[in-house]
């Protein structure tokens, strides 16, 4: 039986990398894979996933308009910042799981910088029926669960939009102490 999979981590976890791996060993196996990210995740171009190890692939994009119901027949379909998902996206998500056998692996942040919750891994979280946290580290040794926004100094922000697109330059991992704290 096909599952919706959600795999979430703070910030620098290898996410993407972990995804461009399934893409991989699905199409390894002749298997056809749809892979998505966010339209509004220009960091390295529109359509592109990036790892930080330098392995990069043009994708689809979605966006508030998005129908993942209306898709083709795949063996499996990976969505990347899934995060960026709305409440229905994730809904059809479900649904292509459980009434088409498609399994769907979405990768995402939990919460922003300040700690709130994106509504797209809110539901992810409440449908989802296998649910992992990719470890990551904090500067300080700890396991890294949160996410920090910086300025172009380092400083970090505390207020503002809950997004923002950026990489390293606007974004640290951080456990909950340090997240707290500094």
């Amino acid at each position: 039986m096909a599952k919706l999979y959600f795999r979430y981590s703070a910030m620098n976890a290898g996410k993407s990398t972990a995804m461009l791996q399934v893409a991989h060993n699905y199409e390894e196996q002749g298997q056809q894979v749809r892979l998505f990210t966010a339209a509004i995740d220009d960091r390295f171009g529109v359509g592109k996933i990036t790892s930080r190890l330098g392995l990069q692939r043009d994708v689809g994009t979605f966006d508030a308009d998005t129908d993942f119901l209306a898709l083709e027949r795949v063996a499996c379909v990976l969505v990347d910042e899934a995060q960026f998902l709305s409440v229905t996206q994730v809904q059809q998500l479900h649904q292509l799981a459980q009434v088409q056998g498609v399994p769907v692996i979405c990768y995402g942040l939990r919460t922003d910088f300040r700690g709130e919750p994106f509504p797209g891994s809110i539901y992810l979280l409440a449908l989802a029926d296998d649910i992992e946290e990719l470890k990551n580290i904090c500067s300080c040794g700890k396991k890294a669960t949160m996410n920090v926004r910086v300025d172009e100094a380092g400083r970090r922000i505390r207020e503002g939009e809950q997004i923002s697109i950026g990489g390293n330059e606007r974004y640290r991992q951080a456990c909950g102490r340090c997240f707290y704290t500094t």
